[in-house]
């Protein structure tokens, strides 16, 4: 079974209020002795401006953001299907905004 690495964008079912969404995967791979959970944050076609969204513009997606501010884990069996992946820059600037969300900056 695929299992969405770090800088892969995946979409997944987010629950019925969030609904399915194309998140980038930030974590790292799991060790055998790890549970199998996978770290993302959700894209949002919303791309008002704050300190806590990336802008993300690519080919075949919508304009629109990484919301920091979503970040979460869940099973590594969730995540539906492979949509690509983000570029470095786009993945380091995701970073620094989940540590600035987070108090980590």
């Amino acid at each position: 079974m695929p299992v969405a690495r770090r800088g892969e964008i995946w979409l997944i079912d987010l629950g019925y209020a969030a609904k399915t969404r194309p998140s980038v995967a930030l974590s790292v791979a799991f060790g055998d002795d790890d549970r199998a959970i996978v770290s993302f944050v959700p894209r949002t076609t919303s791309v008002r401006g704050t300190r806590f969204r990336v802008t993300h513009d690519a080919r075949g997606f919508d304009p629109g953001a990484f919301e920091a501010r979503g970040i979460s884990g869940i099973p590594s069996v969730r995540p539906t299907r492979k949509l690509g992946t983000v570029e470095p820059a786009t993945l380091a600037a995701v970073d620094t905004a989940v540590r600035l969300w987070l108090g980590l900056a």
